[in-house]
């Protein structure tokens, strides 16, 4: 059997690592840090479990919240190329920050860039 992704980068550990590096860089950024709220814990540990669940990890993201409807729950913020860059920038360093290796950055790369142009909901 194939391992998944989750497997393969190291469970949930590296995910909870992944995700607090992503926040360590939008909270630095003037463009994404007002589409986030003041603490910053909730949303981390939202991210972590969304993104554990979507490569084959548990699935205490949906248990606890339902769908992710990611568009959805997006909507509210304007959302264009910058903010697109912006996001793939913080997450492409956590995942370096975190060391995520092939195959696995591969599958991932691809997965964050399709979603990163899905968000979008502004033409710029």
């Amino acid at each position: 059997m194939e391992e998944n992704v989750f497997e393969l980068v190291g469970g949930e550990p590296v995910f909870r690592e992944l995700a607090a590096h992503f926040y360590e860089g939008v909270v630095m950024d003037p463009l994404l840090r007002p589409m986030y709220p003041d603490d910053l814990e909730g949303a981390c540990e939202r991210l972590a479990l969304f993104l554990m669940q979507y490569w084959g990890g548990p699935t205490t993201y949906s248990d606890q919240r339902g769908h992710p409807r990611l568009r959805m729950r997006h909507l509210p913020y304007s959302i264009g190329l910058a903010e697109r860059d912006a996001w793939l920038r913080h997450m492409l360093a956590a995942m370096d920050a975190v060391g995520i290796a092939e195959p696995a950055r591969s599958m991932m790369l691809h997965h964050f860039q399709h979603t990163a142009n899905f968000m979008m909901n502004r033409p710029d």
